[in-house]
């Protein structure tokens, strides 16, 4: 082991003799493990587990310079020098100007300060095992094995990255901004520091008033920031010196940046560096270690087996025999006794000094301690120890370390290839494969999976913040459905799932959107387990409050907005799911068999009402009228009745009310238009009418939905979509208007140059699609931007004030968020209802008063309603229901009650509905043709509520 530069220092120490060429060798007894130089005082770890601190002049540096003189006139000690020995051997360390921080091998944090000369354990620290620490001139960074990061000193510049209005600290304080980041190192430099994480992701912090934190300017950064120009260059090692830094990638290519004026960057210029920028000099080797001094850089080329120096010299730390400063990187000019056939294991440097260490043969592995991660060895010590009770509570305090850190579910599972190194939005850097067959294989124990299960819900879940300082950050969200895929298939984790949708939902909007973009590329089969996982539990407790008095909406609301965020993500998949994966039955007859229930239960006063009274035969216009001149309170359940008509509203009133509105608004309003090839109906481009149509029609169907009323108008499902602020496709294009989508289609798919054939340029009906767009030819590069451009036109710009008009209404006419969690298709399936008819689902579900299944009368009437046309088992429901638009779930939903009446006169009577209610009150007709002409005269002519 050899030392140059500053010899002062380690010769006070006594450590070295003297070889040549301002170059000297450490005894092999005092053989350096660890080496940290902070301005005057310089502290070293041998292999033997000992620490030396030397301070230059037995003072600081202030006092460096001065010449004192004691009364005896003798002067002053050149030097101090302290031996620290602790109980617990030590493991690393690092100093800071006035002080020095131990690290033991039990992760034990001690710190050894100038000012008081003693060594004092930190007790917030003592149940934290430390993997590594880094100190600054006044600051400290210590990263525990679990991935947290504790800092304390002072904070001027921003140095602890916990807010630039906190105060400087005595005692270590958690670094929680990156939170879930597995991180591999920390490095401090004057008044900076640096964390990098496992898949080479660079955040840097405090002083930057020369660049050297990378982000192109000198402004100081009070918490963490990710220096984004070193993404994805596979960044391995960063060392810090006072004011520069330089970063080492996995490839050997060197990055320097920050303060420039001893050449200590190594460009060939003094010139400070706000961004970093590739060593040119060492182009072409591989570096494989860097170390930076105060103001002075080494880098060793191991194939070569040369170290190369640059920057400050005044002491002779760069080893060229001389004592001037170096702008470009040169070869160090190592003594005679270095043995061609020994192999450089570790560089050093530190203030004015620099440090080489040889061994013959292979390097050995560093013993750099890194945070814990999840692998195979573990798992399969687990299993073997689990049942052994001693053992068993080591493997507990194992799974709760390892499970109660988000950075350490992050860190593992990584791809094994350098994939994990190009992470980006759209790649975590995952191998999910390695996560499915860890959490199986933890299956196979039950007592294990259980703990796990326990764990992750009370300790790593509320852990989660709601910002994730990178894509590293949010792998936790995509590992943990492999876990609940062998939970859910125990029928266990419903809860946990719940927790973990919760806190995807609390995620900010930047964390949000980032977690969807990673989405949008997980592979298939992952993101078919994330789809099943939450489908399943929302499926399980919407079942629950179906089949028992129970509410556990809280719980189900979570999963269901998670699955509706998925559902979005999925069309913009390559490989796409099938609807059907999302589509929650359960929901929609919750949804349907809730309403009834309030529809029959709630009756509340007058004054609690919603009233509207309206002409039959006027009855768009009448609602217009109201809506306009007495804007009612939407909340409130609506009453409807009809002028000059009986009838008290229970329900069937308001069912008919919407069934004729949607036969008005389909014939009389003018804001609306149907397709010529479709018969679907959309927005009029026509907005010089009344502005407020568009609103009041959005209020109509708004009020349809929150009173569980049918209004079937026929719009697209596109209409839907944007409703739920999903955007329409192609397919919703072909819906509405199948012949413009066939003609895109046959664009995208022609095989000729489409500009030579089809003579298109990016306009339609005379509007440019883009700037200049009658200049830009359809071509076969790129068309499918014109067919995405067109659609995006047809169903969203050309309309663009028509919906947001609508939607508005929409809003305040339905005034519960509650239809929001359904997909486009339950949510028109709710607005219109269904028209698939099982008709023996009728008689299935009926009951009977005064008369039973078997008597004459009810078998008389079975079949003549079987006998009856299908138009006119439509007037049938319409004249028991008032409408022939059907819930989800169909028939099976309605209630049919039919009522035996004993009249004199039976035959000249006719049955009467009470549509509310689902009751047919049927006279005692003597024969079975009598009831036949009775039946179907009544379900054919008889429009008008309270007459027969």
């Amino acid at each position: 082991m050899f030392y140059w530069g500053e010899l002062t220092s380690l010769d006070c120490a006594g450590v070295g003799l003297s070889c040549g060429d301002g170059f000297k060798h450490i005894l092999g007894s005092q053989r350096l493990s660890e080496l940290s130089v902070k301005r005057s005082l310089l502290a070293f770890l041998t292999a033997d587990g000992k620490v030396t601190v030397v301070l230059l002049n037995g003072q600081s540096e202030e006092g460096q310079n001065k010449t004192q003189t004691s009364r005896g006139g003798k002067a002053p000690s050149p030097y101090k020098r302290f031996n620290i020995t602790l109980k617990e051997q030590i493991h690393s360390l690092s100093s800071g100007k006035h002080h020095v921080v131990l690290v033991t091998q039990a992760g034990m944090v001690w710190e050894w300060s100038e000012q008081s000369t003693i060594t004092r354990p930190f007790k917030s620290l003592t149940n934290k095992k430390i993997a590594q620490v880094a100190c600054g001139d006044d600051h400290s960074v210590v990263l525990t094995r679990d991935g947290q990061l504790f800092t304390w000193g002072q904070n001027s510049s921003g140095q602890l990255g916990l807010g630039k209005d906190k105060p400087s600290s005595l005692s270590p304080q958690p670094l929680k901004s990156l939170g879930g980041i597995p991180l591999a190192q920390i490095s401090a430099g004057g008044g900076h520091s640096f964390a990098l994480s496992l898949s080479g992701s660079v955040f840097g912090w405090g002083r930057n008033s020369a660049g050297q934190l990378g982000l192109g300017d000198r402004e100081d950064r009070y918490v963490p920031v990710c220096v984004k120009s070193l993404n994805q260059k596979k960044t391995v090692f960063i060392s810090c010196g006072e004011d520069h830094t330089a970063v080492l990638t996995k490839g050997g290519l060197l990055f320097t940046f920050g303060l420039g004026c001893y050449g200590q960057l190594g460009h060939n210029s003094l010139r400070d560096e706000h961004r970093p920028r590739l060593l040119g000099g060492l182009w072409g080797s591989k570096v494989s270690q860097i170390a930076c001094g105060r103001h002075h850089t080494l880098a060793l080329v191991g194939s070569s087996k040369t170290i190369y120096s640059f920057g400050c010299g005044e002491q002779g730390q760069l080893g060229n025999g001389q004592q001037t400063n170096q702008c470009v990187p040169l070869p160090v000019c190592l003594p005679a006794e270095c043995s061609p056939n020994q192999t450089v294991e570790k560089i050093m440097a530190g203030g004015n000094l620099s440090v080489a260490c040889f061994q013959d043969g292979e390097i050995s592995a560093g013993s750099c301690k890194e945070m814990s991660v999840l692998d195979d060895g573990i798992i399969d010590r687990w299993i073997l120890d689990c049942e052994k009770a001693k053992a068993w509570n080591k493997v507990k305090s194992e799974i709760k370390k390892m499970f109660s850190s988000a950075s350490c579910i992050n860190g593992s599972f990584i791809d094994k290839s350098d994939k994990h190194y190009k992470m980006s939005e759209r790649h975590s850097g995952l191998d999910l494969s390695l996560a499915r067959l860890a959490f199986e294989k933890l299956a196979q124990k039950q007592k294990i999976l259980l703990e796990v299960e326990s764990v992750v819900k009370q300790n790593l879940l509320w852990s989660l913040g709601s910002t994730a300082a990178g894509v590293e950050a949010l792998r936790v969200y995509l590992i943990l459905p492999e876990l609940l895929r062998v939970l859910i298939k125990q029928q266990r984790g419903r809860q946990l799932a719940v927790e973990l949708a919760s806190a995807i939902l609390h995620l900010d909007q930047e964390s949000l959107s980032v977690l969807r973009s990673l989405w949008t590329t997980l592979p298939y089969y992952y993101y078919r387990t994330l789809v099943k996982v939450f489908h399943s539990v929302s499926a399980h407790f919407i079942t629950q409050m179906t089949t028992r008095i129970c509410n556990r909406w809280d719980e189900a609301s979570f999963p269901l907005k998670v699955l509706h965020e998925l559902y979005d993500i999925n069309s913009r998949r390559a490989t796409r799911l099938m609807d059907d994966y999302f589509y929650v039955k359960e929901l929609s007859e919750f949804f349907c068999s809730f309403l009834l229930e309030r529809q029959k239960n709630v009756d509340p006063p007058l004054a609690c009402e919603n009233s509207l009274c309206v002409r039959r035969e006027m009855v768009l216009a009448d609602t217009l009228t109201h809506l306009r001149t007495n804007p009612p309170d939407f909340s409130l359940p609506l009453k409807v009745k009809f002028l000059l008509e009986d009838g008290f509203d229970a329900g069937g009133l308001r069912t008919e009310f919407f069934r004729l509105l949607s036969q008005d608004i389909r014939k009389a309003s003018g804001v609306i238009r149907a397709s010529e090839d479709s018969g679907l109906f959309w927005f009029s481009a026509d907005t010089s009418g009344t502005s407020d149509e568009f609103y009041y029609l959005g209020v109509i169907c708004g009020m349809a939905l929150y009173n569980h009323c049918h209004l079937n108008i026929g719009f697209p499902l596109a209409l839907f979509k944007k409703l739920l602020c999903l955007s329409p496709t192609l397919s919703d294009l072909e819906e509405l208007s199948p012949a413009e989508a066939r003609s895109l289609r046959n664009v995208l798919m022609e095989d000729e140059e489409v500009e030579e054939i089809l003579c298109l340029d990016f306009t339609i009906q005379g509007k440019e699609l883009i700037p200049n767009g009658r200049e830009i030819p359809v071509t076969k590069v790129n068309r499918q931007k014109y067919v995405d451009l067109y659609v995006d036109f047809f169903l969203n710009k050309s309309v663009e004030y028509q919906f947001k008009e609508f939607a508005r209404g929409f809003s305040c006419g339905n005034c519960s968020d509650f239809w929001r969690i359904f997909l486009p298709e339950e949510l028109r399936l709710q607005l219109y209802g269904t028209s698939q008819y099982e008709w023996e689902e009728l008689r299935r579900i009926a009951t009977y008063e005064h008369c039973g299944p078997l008597d004459e009368l009810v078998q008389n009437f079975w079949t003549v309603f079987c006998e009856l046309s299908e138009e006119h088992k439509k007037k049938f429901l319409i004249f028991m229901y008032a409408t022939d638009r059907l819930p989800v779930g169909g028939l099976s939903q309605l209630r049919l009650i039919l009522v035996r009446c004993d009249y004199e006169n039976a035959d000249e009577r006719f049955p009467v509905a009470q549509t509310c209610f689902g009751t047919l009150h049927l006279p005692n007709y003597s024969n079975i043709q009598i009831l036949r002409d009775r039946l179907i005269h009544a379900i054919t002519c008889c429009e008008v509520f309270g007459k027969a």
